[in-house]
Order: C-alpha cells, then sequence, then structure tokens
C-alpha cells in the first residue's frame, strides 16, 4: 500500500515538472530592470550617452518593478547627471522636473536642479533648487556648499560666509569648504570696507555741499530791496 502510494506521489511530481518550465518560459520579463542594470553598468564606464540611451529604454518599458525599489528614483537622478555631464542642462532639468513629479522631497534631484542652473548661470533658480533641497535635509552638505558658490557668484559674500559655515557645522574640517570660507570672508570684509568708505564719502560731499552753500550763496534781494537801493539820497 505504501509503495503505490510512492508511485502515485512520483507521478505526480512528474506531471508537475511537464508544466513548470512552460509556465516560467511564458513568465513577462522586467525589461526595465534590465535596462536601467545595463544603463548603471554604462555610467561606470563614463559612457553617458550610451546610460542615457538605455535609461530611456527604461523609462519607456514598465517601471512598476524599478519604483517598488527605488530604482526609478536612481534612473531620474542619474539620468540628469548624465547630461550635466554633457552640458545639456536644459534637458537634465527636464529629466529633474520629471523626476521631481514622482519624488518631491528628494534632496539629490533638488540639488542637481541647482547645479544644472548654476551651469546656466541662472543663479536664482538655482539658489532656490538648494534651498530645497537643504529644507529636506539641513546638514546636506554638498548643497550647502553649492548655496556658497552661488551667492558668491551674485556678490552676496555674507551669505556664502553663512552657507560654508554651516556646510562645516555639517562636515567639520572638511578643507575645501575652510578654503571656500576664507576666500568669501575676506570679499564680505573687503566689501562692507568699502561700502563704510562710500557712505563715508557721500556725508562727506554732502557736508561739504551745505557748507559752501550757506557760506558763499548770494543772499536773495527783494523787489523793495532792489528799489530802495536805486534810489539817491
Amino acid at each position: 500500500m505504501k509503495f503505490k502510494h510512492f508511485i502515485h506521489i512520483l507521478a505526480i511530481i512528474a506531471l508537475i515538472a511537464c508544466f513548470v518550465p512552460p509556465v516560467l518560459a511564458e513568465a513577462p520579463k522586467d525589461e526595465a530592470t534590465t535596462y536601467y542594470n545595463q544603463a548603471e553598468l554604462t555610467l561606470n564606464t563614463n559612457d553617458y550617452e550610451g546610460a542615457i540611451a538605455l535609461f530611456d529604454q527604461a523609462l519607456a518599458s514598465n517601471t512598476s518593478m524599478i519604483k517598488i525599489s527605488d530604482a526609478l528614483l536612481y534612473t531620474y537622478r542619474d539620468k540628469a547627471y548624465a547630461q550635466i555631464q554633457l552640458k545639456k542642462n536644459n534637458e537634465a532639468i527636464q529629466t529633474i522636473d520629471q523626476g521631481l513629479s514622482l519624488y518631491p522631497k528628494d534632496k539629490m534631484l533638488w540639488n542637481n536642479k541647482g547645479y544644472a542652473n548654476y551651469n546656466l548661470g541662472k543663479y536664482q533658480d538655482a539658489l532656490a533648487a538648494y534651498n530645497n533641497a537643504i529644507k529636506y535635509e539641513q546638514n546636506y552638505t554638498i548643497a550647502l556648499i553649492n548655496k556658497g558658490d552661488t551667492l558668491s557668484k551674485m556678490q552676496d559674500y555674507q551669505g556664502a560666509v553663512d552657507a560654508y559655515k554651516n556646510a562645516l557645522i555639517s562636515e567639520p574640517g572638511n578643507p575645501t569648504v575652510t578654503d571656500k570660507l576664507a576666500v568669501a570672508q575676506k570679499a564680505a570684509d573687503s566689501n562692507s570696507t568699502t561700502t563704510m568708505i562710500a557712505i563715508a564719502i557721500v556725508i562727506i560731499i554732502v557736508a561739504v555741499g551745505a557748507v559752501w552753500y550757506f557760506k558763499f550763496r548770494k543772499p536773495e534781494v527783494k523787489p523793495e530791496e532792489k528799489k530802495s537801493k536805486g534810489k539817491k539820497k
């Protein structure tokens, strides 16, 4: 009896084995994951054009699986990074905006948007993007440094000093930040001195003008006084 049961079990296993391979073969492949993995490998070789093409193929596929693993987020991040490396900053901003529509609080997307705008000379837009990155992580050192660089370009040296100081709080002793802070502080001090000198010059000019006016101006003569002066005694 037991032997018969054993034979039946073997027969069932054999039957299942006949059907399982076809089912597995027909299972849909996750093309987005495949393209994403290939894109990351290509990006590591600095083949930015090739990586962008593969990221685009991933985005054109069913992204359900890569969205679950956050690979979709990295797709937007890394595609934009590749575009920035190729100096395609406007295209990078478009990619980042697509990513931000899904991940509006991602600090790296905001930071990269700031960097792309900075490269385009759009310093006010860059500053707004960096502020958003910092809003979602106050100690985001890279965004703080980039904010300082942007403020320096805008000649807001005191603002740059504050940004670099905050970067040093999050990353004490960073030599790059220390050097940038020293330069910004010197510019801020020089700017302050120049402003004080300009104010002093204006005050002096106004004071001299006032003295000259009251000391050397001709007194006004009324018509009646002119007539009386014209009469002979």
